[in-house]
């Protein structure tokens, strides 16, 4: 008859403890890395004290005025108002000719957030890999 030494557990008993912890730590990772991943438009959020922008290539401006209007400044007609199917369309041409043009929003302040976003939207699907914001600089305080 085989005996066992005090305070020693048979080894047909498992210690399920560490792999309770070790999943409750993957969940929460999982957790908290499932709504990160699901960004739709990536965004170059200007800082306040941050310096120009510094281009090699001259920028492709989009601008949406505070009815909504769509421009684009390309071309000798830059006061044309254009769909949303234009400006990819454009958008897509420039990019193919130069990938490297850098491609900014300028929006009106009245202008609601989701339309900004679906500008956005659909100028990443016409190949711009980021999307810049231009904003005014804040009043230098006294």
């Amino acid at each position: 008859m085989l005996r066992r030494k005090p305070g020693r557990k048979p080894m047909s008993e498992i210690n399920v403890v560490p792999y309770i912890d070790v999943m409750l730590v993957l969940l929460v990772i999982f957790m908290v890395t499932a709504p990160l991943l699901t960004q739709g438009v990536q965004v170059e959020l200007p800082k306040a004290a941050s310096k120009p922008i510094e281009a090699k290539d001259e920028p492709l401006i989009v601008s949406v005025r505070a009815d909504g209007s769509l421009h684009i400044n390309l071309g000798a007609d830059t006061d044309k108002a254009l769909t949303l199917a234009d400006i990819g369309t454009k958008v897509a041409a420039v990019l193919r000719r130069n990938p490297d043009t850098p491609v900014l929003v300028w929006g009106d302040v009245k202008v609601p957030y989701g339309s900004v976003v679906t500008l956005m939207s659909e100028l990443q699907g016409a190949g711009a890999p980021s999307v810049g914001l231009v904003t005014d600089a804040p009043p230098l305080e006294k």
